[in-house]
C-alpha cells in the first residue's frame, strides 16, 4: 500500500504554502495527518462532507479532523446533476478547491467523482492541480458517467497510476461501484479483485459504498490490503460497530447537504406557517408535524436559535464578526 507522505503532491510542495492562513498548517503537514488518519486501528477516520467554503470552514472550525467534499452537494449547489462527468461539475469543483486554498486548519479530500471523463493524462493533471490547492486527498470511482456501468480495471488502474506519479502524496481514495445503486450486487470477489488491482496500482484506501451487512464488510476489511471507506447509513451503522469490524473510515457522502436542505426547508415552512391567520377566521389553520404550534392556529414551530448567528458565518469566511445585530439575517 502507497503511503508516501512526502510534499511532493502536485508541484514542489504543493505551491499554495504563501496562501496559509496564520496558524493553518502546510501541505506536507495536512498530507501526513490524513494519512495517518487511516491507520489508527479502533479509531476510524469519521469524515463529514462539505458543498461549499462556508461548510468547510464550518466543519473545520467545529473540530473535525479531515473534511471530504460531496459530488452531489457541488453539483447539485451550481444546479447541475451529479455522476454526469460533465465540465461544469469539475469546473466546480476546481473552484472550491482553489478557494480553500490554505483557508482550512484540517486536511481535506476532493471528491472528483470518475476523473469527469478525462484521460489518465487529464485526471493527473486535475488531481495535480488539486493538491496544489492544497488538498491532502481525492475520491476516484469506476462508476461510469450516467449510470452507466463500471468502468474497466485496467483502465481505471491507469487512472489511479498516472494520478500517483504526477501527485505521489495525494491519498487516492479508490470508490468500488460495484454495490453502490444495483439492484443486484455481484459476488463479493469481484469487488476484493478491482480492490487488488488498484491498490497495485497505488490507491492508498478502497471505499466501497453500499454495503453494510457485517458478513461482507468483514470479508472486505481481511481482503483488501488498504484501508476500508465505508458510506455511513443512518438506521443500518453505528461508527462503534464499524469501528470493531475494522473499518478505517466513514463518509457521510451527500447526507449532510440533503439534510441541511431539510432543514431549510422546514425552518421555511414554519416561517411561512407562523402568518397563518387563526382558525375561524377564514383561512384553515395548517396542522402542526413538528410539535406545539405558535399560538397562531397552530402553526408549526421550529428553533431558527439554532442556525448560526450571521456574525459567526462572517468570522468564519474571514469577514469579522460584524453584522446586522438583531436577529443576525439580514444578509
Amino acid at each position: 500500500m502507497t503511503t508516501d507522505t512526502r510534499s511532493g503532491a502536485g508541484t514542489g510542495d504543493g505551491g499554495s504554502g504563501d496562501r496559509h492562513a496564520a496558524g493553518t498548517p502546510g501541505p506536507a503537514a495536512h498530507l501526513a495527518a490524513f494519512h495517518a488518519l487511516h491507520h489508527a486501528p479502533g479509531h476510524p477516520l469519521l469524515l463529514p462532507n462539505a458543498w461549499d467554503s462556508a461548510s468547510a470552514l464550518a466543519l473545520a472550525d467545529a473540530g473535525h479532523p479531515a473534511i471530504g467534499t460531496t459530488s452531489l452537494g457541488v453539483a447539485a449547489a451550481h444546479g447541475h446533476p451529479d455522476g454526469q462527468g460533465g465540465s461544469e461539475a469539475r469546473d466546480a469543483t476546481l473552484a472550491l478547491a482553489r478557494r480553500l486554498a490554505g483557508r482550512l486548519r484540517c486536511p481535506y479530500t476532493v471528491d472528483i467523482e470518475g476523473g469527469y471523463g478525462g484521460g489518465p493524462g487529464q485526471v493527473a493533471a486535475l488531481a495535480a492541480e488539486l493538491a496544489d490547492c492544497g488538498a491532502a486527498g481525492i475520491n476516484l470511482e469506476d462508476g461510469l458517467p450516467g449510470g452507466g456501468g463500471l468502468q474497466d480495471p485496467t483502465r481505471q488502474a491507469e487512472l489511479i497510476r498516472a494520478v500517483k506519479e504526477r501527485a505521489p502524496g495525494l491519498f487516492v481514495n479508490a470508490r468500488i461501484d460495484t454495490h453502490w445503486l444495483v439492484d443486484t450486487p455481484p459476488p463479493l470477489s469481484e469487488t476484493l479483485a478491482r480492490a487488488e488491482t488498484y491498490v497495485a496500482a497505488g490507491a492508498d484506501g478502497i471505499f466501497v459504498p453500499g454495503v453494510s451487512a457485517d458478513a461482507e464488510l468483514t470479508v472486505l476489511v481481511d481482503g483488501i490490503a488498504a484501508p476500508l471507506n465505508v458510506l455511513f447509513a443512518p438506521g443500518r451503522h453505528t461508527v462503534r460497530h464499524l469501528a470493531d469490524l475494522g473499518v478505517r473510515r466513514v463518509s457521510t457522502g451527500s447526507l449532510l447537504f440533503r439534510t441541511a436542505l431539510g432543514a431549510a426547508c422546514a425552518a421555511a415552512d414554519a416561517f411561512r406557517a407562523s402568518g397563518a391567520r387563526p382558525a375561524g377566521a377564514g383561512v384553515a389553520a395548517p396542522a402542526s408535524a413538528n410539535g406545539p404550534g405558535d399560538g397562531l392556529g397552530g402553526a408549526p414551530t421550529y428553533d431558527f436559535g439554532a442556525a448560526p448567528a450571521y456574525g459567526e458565518v462572517q468570522r468564519l469566511t474571514g469577514g469579522g464578526a460584524g453584522g446586522t445585530g438583531g436577529d443576525g439575517g439580514a444578509g
